[in-house]
């Protein structure tokens, strides 16, 4: 049977299997689930579970080096980096190009981390905007969170939370989690009607889910 690594309990009402971008196995359930009935889902479903954790391994983008010439997404399109000899700030990004400070070097992936949240504060929340407009709806407020195995949500409360690893995906790629997270203001479910909605918003909304569910393991540091 796969091995659990962690069980989070909460006032949801199923059990939800999560995979994570590491092959980890991620519990979600009822706040009154026995182990029992938990460990009994593992084993029922522990082909699937093998097969996904498989494919997540696989997936695993390389590891970074934070070299020179190495490429860092920013809305789908990739920028070359060049460590430089002296520079102020750790990381910075001038003419398409990032610029890594050579004594930043040994902390690179917390600077990138910083840069990118950054970016995300600036970038998303603007989106979230503009297509909340567009399409009538009333978001209470937009977050950005570190969320590392979901790419947005909206509360009950009607706050859009969106990770900033998204600022790395093409910009049809994010609208297309935006307009997911808008829908979810008035339908809290995964229905038929709720994708009927998405896709009365964004008829290829098909298109941009496959590109994530393809490329989302790239876009991480």
């Amino acid at each position: 049977m796969p091995e659990i690594d962690k069980i989070i309990r909460s006032k949801r009402k199923t059990i939800a299997l999560v995979i994570q971008r590491d092959g980890s196995l991620i519990i979600r359930a009822p706040l009154r689930t026995p182990e029992k009935t938990i460990h009994e889902l593992v084993e029922q479903k522990s082909d699937w579970i093998t097969r996904s954790q498989d494919k997540m391994r696989r997936n695993q983008p390389a590891q970074r080096q934070f070299a020179d010439g190495e490429t860092f997404p920013l809305m789908g399109k990739p920028y070359p980096l060049k460590i430089v000899k002296s520079q102020r700030a750790s990381l910075t990004f001038e003419g398409g190009t990032f610029l890594l400070a050579e004594k930043a070097r040994p902390s690179a992936r917390e600077a990138f981390t910083r840069w990118y949240r950054q970016m995300a504060g600036l970038l998303l929340p603007g989106r979230v905007e503009t297509l909340a407009k567009q399409h009538k709806f009333k978001p209470a407020k937009i977050r950005i969170t570190s969320a590392r195995t979901r790419w947005g949500s909206c509360s009950s409360t009607g706050t859009i939370s969106l990770t900033w690893r998204l600022v790395m995906a093409p910009p049809e790629v994010i609208d297309y989690i935006v307009v997911h997270e808008l829908v979810h203001l008035k339908i809290k479910n995964h229905s038929k009607t709720f994708w009927d909605a998405v896709a009365a918003l964004m008829p290829d909304y098909k298109e941009h889910a496959k590109w994530l569910k393809q490329h989302g393991q790239t876009l991480d540091i």
